[in-house]
């Protein structure tokens, strides 16, 4: 008797089935076609994932977990949240993914970080799971005292599912250092354990150095690693760079530390376009406008005369080299993409999860553009989680030159990987490829391992 998951149950018969079982989730169906698109070829004369149905188990989360989040703002009003946390594979490790508190956030976009997050996290080769976790709760324009209560709320009921040896979140968009403080409090009031259960805590309560580098770092190194594998450089190249959150920042300060010209950051209004560069003292500054003053980065034109701002755009027509997307999901569409290679953009590295649409990607592929996808190209976030766990688990702390070496090696063993099933024999190398066979083979094998589970 064939199976209902064989060699003949062909790549559009197998997303169909995607789609019954998720309806509506737009955003989790365009992840598993995006990474089925490639595994299908590879899986096509090897039995053992067809008998197994590996492909349809990982794209089936284990576990998603949605539960009620209640608080009280500063006018004693009660406010009710929904909160969530996918675990969608621990083949290989304990979840571990951000947590995500943006009014976007739904059960789809959830489930695709998740799904995403299993594949880079594999990629890192340290043992990991995918996760992913979140409340469509704004913290933008909320007080102190109001994150604190709804992070206290959350936490009230996500303690359960999680652990240091079970599930490790982390912070994502609306997640930073001031809510992983708030959470852990609570997860440690709760439990009354210290544990490595959170990462990018502060390095006063055993939070990595590194770490709130690590990801826009990262995405430059391996954008720095492609371009050296075609014999070129960061430096003397122009970039664009959308968002300008702690991902864009850092990704834009590592492009100027190798000699780049950062052209533009931008945030949900729209871009800046500073043609002078946005240099280290720049950089600085917007930082304190985000982070301290919690402001818009329109508001840079006033401050820097030499930047025009656009509103309710993207920063994609903008003469480059290289192109960052740092924002969020299909920022970056087919039309976009087009603009992109017309003004001659060399090398696209992507510093958030699924910035680029499928069409969009298909628009750098047929070009041969050097196109690193999210799951690669920003995995130094979750790797220095990793080693965040490590250091928690040893009562240690390595330093920022140790750790920044380790972010190098692992960035440089990512880009090696996906080289040796990407290339494609005549000097391109597919990346998207590339990074979906290594970061499935990996997981794939582990479940193989462990029988039907």
């Amino acid at each position: 008797m064939a199976s209902v998951y064989d060699r003949h149950v062909d790549l559009n018969q197998f997303m169909e089935g995607v789609k019954k079982r998720n309806p509506g989730q737009t955003e989790f169906i365009q992840a598993v076609q995006e990474v089925a698109q490639d595994i299908y070829e590879f899986i096509e004369d090897k039995e053992e994932y067809h008998e197994a149905q590996i492909l349809r188990r990982i794209a089936e989360p284990d576990r998603v977990v949605s539960f009620r989040v209640c608080w009280e703002d500063d006018n004693h009003n009660i406010r009710v949240q929904r909160g969530f946390r996918i675990q969608n594979n621990n083949a290989i490790g304990p979840y571990k993914g951000g947590i995500r508190f943006h009014p976007s956030v739904n059960e789809s976009v959830l489930k695709f970080l998740a799904f995403e997050q299993t594949f880079k996290n594999s990629l890192t080769g340290l043992p990991m799971g995918g996760g992913k976790g979140g409340a469509n709760f704004n913290p933008r324009g909320k007080s102190d005292a109001e994150v604190m209560r709804f992070c206290q709320s959350f936490m009230t009921e996500l303690y359960r599912h999680i652990g240091p040896d079970t599930d490790v979140p982390a912070g994502d968009i609306g997640v930073g250092g001031r809510e992983i403080g708030y959470m852990f409090g609570q997860y440690k009031r709760i439990t009354n354990r210290w544990e490595g259960v959170l990462t990018g805590k502060g390095q006063e309560y055993g939070g990595s150095q590194m770490r709130p580098e690590a990801t826009g770092y990262g995405a430059v190194y391996f954008l720095q690693n492609m371009l050296k594998h075609k014999g070129e450089d960061v430096e003397g190249k122009t970039a664009v760079i959308s968002g300008s959150g702690n991902v864009a920042t850092h990704a834009a300060e590592m492009i100027t530390k190798l000699g780049g010209k950062v052209l533009t950051l931008s945030d949900s209004g729209g871009f800046i376009h500073d043609p002078d560069g946005i240099d280290q003292e720049k950089i600085d500054w917007i930082k304190h406008l985000k982070n301290v003053k919690r402001g818009r980065i329109s508001e840079y034109v006033d401050e820097f005369k030499s930047a025009e701002y656009h509103e309710d755009a993207r920063p994609w027509s903008v003469k480059c080299d290289l192109a960052l997307p740092c924002a969020t999901q299909n920022e970056l569409n087919a039309d976009e993409a087009k603009a992109l290679v017309d003004n001659g953009v060399q090398g696209v590295s992507e510093g958030a999860n699924m910035p680029t649409t499928l069409d969009g990607v298909k628009v750098f592929h047929d070009a041969k553009i050097m196109y690193g996808p999210g799951k690669a190209a920003n995995a130094g976030g979750v790797a220095v989680s990793g080693l965040e766990m490590s250091q928690n688990s040893e009562r240690i702390s390595w330093n920022h030159e140790r750790l920044g070496e380790m972010l190098t090696d692992l960035m440089e063993g990512i880009h090696e990987k996906c080289v040796e099933y990407g290339d494609d024999g005549d000097g391109y190398v597919d990346y998207v490829k590339g990074a979906n066979i290594a970061g499935f083979k990996k997981v794939a094998d582990a479940m193989l391992a462990f029988g039907v589970v």
